[in-house]
């Protein structure tokens, strides 16, 4: 009996998901460990917190707008060798900043590399998926837990390694697993680029208007999660001291610090949650009405984070990375659906460019409104922005009612035929 390609992965397949999904988790992982270390390296340099955010504009910037280089050379040279160049980059990158940790200025510009080196992945990884797998909200959802495992553990791992061994052994930790991905590759042979089984594009010259209404949610889109996830550590660190009181009444060797990162670590397991939840319902639902109710759902959870503190604080801030990190798999299907195969890296390297890029401005509009009116004004910020979000969907929708119809009908007609 046949085995249907739609229940299962080829070895290929597994073998490009392995590769890419500690990519993913390395990119995140690369990103979210600084946010940890804010309030000990203003510490450490005797500056404020403001400034010590305002560092890592360009790490962050850099890891948003080297998307689209990226990704025309991730469609030129193909996804192997750019994984590579990402590996031994931001690998040197951590090492260099342990280092010459006493120089603010090398360390600035150190980060600076480290997000440009982890900009690769995105257009590379993501492309390479779409690619190469033929289920690809499945892949997608997949490769998203990976990544929001390094979003929860990142924060976690350097919380501790800061508590137990002081700032520097964060950076050679996060050097020495960034160059493990390099033995990674090089033990799963696999070509970097096999054409997916199935018809996944619509061709045509009214693809151009749908594309530019996800590419404006997406960066909007980008804006809120990178305004978040920048602020988290710090904002549970001066929010939850109920929670803080707790713990040390347990254990008095426990500093804010830690328990504030193993806060946001069940933050975004909740994230990893939702992201598999996003992808089987991509599998079985119109995308965009997905995409739309997931980040509906994400404005009222944003405002109670404004309001609330300790464990109500906690439960909200869950819920709303669930959806917020749940509709990525979802969002990226619709750009496999809206770009030519032939350009697929470099279109996910335009939609990072603005989620990632333009996203990086929302670092000095957190430190802005911290400095001015407080942290919890940020998230009310983030909720006005949202709903700006919403309505860019909407747009989406309209412009895509034919386009989507089309899909549907190659959808059925490759079922029949595989039938």
């Amino acid at each position: 009996m046949k085995k249907n390609s739609s229940d299962s992965m080829t070895i290929t397949e597994r073998k490009i998901i392995t590769i890419t999904c500690l990519g993913h988790f390395l990119s995140h992982f690369n990103m979210l460990f600084f946010p940890a270390l804010v309030l000990p390296l203003a510490n450490y340099y005797g500056t404020d917190l403001s400034d010590i955010v305002g560092r890592s504009f360009w790490m962050y910037c850099f890891f948003g707008i080297t998307a689209l280089p990226w990704g025309i050379a991730a469609d030129r040279w193909g996804a192997r060798r750019l994984m590579m160049i990402f590996h031994i980059g931001a690998g040197m990158c951590c090492f260099s900043a342990a280092l010459w940790m006493d120089n603010l200025l090398i360390m600035s510009i150190c980060l600076a590399g480290l997000g440009a080196f982890s900009g690769i992945y995105h257009p590379t990884g993501l492309g390479w998926i779409s690619r190469s797998v033929s289920r690809i909200s499945f892949g997608m959802a997949i490769n998203g837990i990976f990544g929001n495992l390094g979003l929860a553990v990142s924060p976690l791992v350097a919380g501790i390694l800061n508590w137990m061994y002081g700032i520097k052994a964060v950076f050679w930790f996060a050097g020495a697993i960034n160059l493990m991905g390099v033995f990674v590759l090089v033990g799963l042979p696999v070509p970097s680029e096999i054409q997916g089984k199935v018809s996944r594009n619509y061709s045509g010259k009214n693809m151009i208007k749908p594309f530019i209404m996800l590419l404006l949610a997406m960066m909007l889109g980008g804006v809120v999660y990178r305004g978040a996830t920048v602020i988290l550590p710090a904002y549970f660190e001066l929010k939850n001291q109920g929670i803080f009181d707790f713990f040390i009444r347990l254990s008095d060797q426990l500093s804010p610090n830690v328990i504030a990162t193993m806060t946001v670590t069940s933050v975004f397991i909740a994230g990893m949650i939702g992201q598999y939840t996003g992808g089987r319902v991509a599998e079985h639902f119109d995308l965009r009405k997905c995409y739309l109710i997931f980040h509906v759902i994400t404005i009222p959870m944003v405002i109670t984070m404004a309001c609330v503190s300790n464990v109500m604080l906690v439960v909200a801030t869950m819920l709303y990375f669930f959806f917020l990190l749940g509709m990525q798999p979802i969002e990226n299907t619709l750009v496999a659906k809206l770009s030519p195969p032939q350009f697929i890296h470099s279109a996910y390297g335009t939609k990072f460019i603005l989620t990632f890029g333009v996203g990086a401005f929302s670092v000095k509009m957190v430190a802005a409104i911290e400095r001015h009116t407080g942290m919890s004004s940020i998230f009310l910020t983030l909720a006005g922005i949202s709903c700006l979000l919403v309505l860019s969907i909407l747009g989406l929708i309209a412009v895509t009612q034919g386009i989507f119809q089309t899909l549907g009908k190659q959808k059925q007609t490759e079922h029949n035929t595989s039938d």
